[in-house]
């Protein structure tokens, strides 16, 4: 392994499941270390840099949403959540402090590492998913984003911080301009898979986008909702 291959961090205070993750990621060719709590963790990132965050919600003493909410106050770190299974609220949480994606345990291992490959590529430097088009720079309504650094800048150009599924879902949105859009497609598009049943990802990410652009979060006009239909960007985008 070189210092290119993706170093994950995994945090779970069950061992079996810990070793079980590691010795499948590593036989993957990933780099990966693990920790039992919030406090092993950050002694993990103090004497490492790692490109992604493994986070089980169900933890003694600080649970993984607590610490989800840490990572994102500090950083766009990709984070991806495990949940118990049929756990919603555990998830719909999880994705409003800023998780890129999440899955329910027990869980395929191989599952699991798609998804690690879903969010790298989405977050990597200059990195998209394949399902979302870029086009250099955009620009709406004052607002700037850049595809090929996966930045957004407001009128006055300052960076607005976006975890990489604020940014993928954007992207969409900002290449489809005056297009509806349901669920089923954003989820798609964005993240490569089909939407479970009462799958509210895409509401929850929607929700901390439209809060960083919005000018009324409560009253979109960047991002519609089309009742019935879907969301649409509403405004005219002009690229570069």
């Amino acid at each position: 392994m070189t210092t290119d291959t993706p170093h994950i961090l995994i945090v779970d205070d069950d061992r079996e499941i810990r070793d079980l993750v590691v010795r499948f990621l590593r036989g993957h060719g990933l780099r990966v270390d693990s920790a039992e709590d919030g406090k092993a963790m950050r002694r993990a990132m103090d004497n490492g840099r790692f490109d992604l965050v493994i986070l089980d919600v169900m933890m003694p003493g600080e649970d993984g949403l607590t610490l989800c909410r840490e990572l994102r106050s500090r950083s766009s770190l990709p984070i991806i959540m495990l949940t118990a299974l049929g756990e919603d609220t555990d998830r719909i949480v999880g994705l409003e402090m800023g998780a890129d994606d999440y899955l329910a345990k027990p869980f395929n291992p191989r599952e699991l590492l798609a998804r690690i490959k879903a969010v790298l590529r989405r977050a990597g430097p200059g990195g998209e998913s394949d399902r979302v088009e870029t086009s250099g720079l955009l620009r709406f309504e004052g607002w700037s984003l850049d595809t090929a650094r996966r930045e957004l800048r407001d009128k006055d150009g300052v960076l607005v911080t976006l975890s990489a599924g604020e940014y993928d879902l954007l992207a969409v949105f900002a290449t489809r301009p005056q297009r509806v859009l349901n669920r089923d497609q954003l989820l798609d598009l964005t993240r490569g898979r089909e939407a479970a049943p009462f799958d509210r990802s895409v509401d929850v990410q929607l929700s901390r986008l439209r809060k960083k652009i919005e000018p009324d979060p409560t009253n979109p006009v960047l991002i519609k909702t089309i009742r019935g239909g879907g969301y649409m960007m509403a405004v005219p985008v002009t690229k570069e």
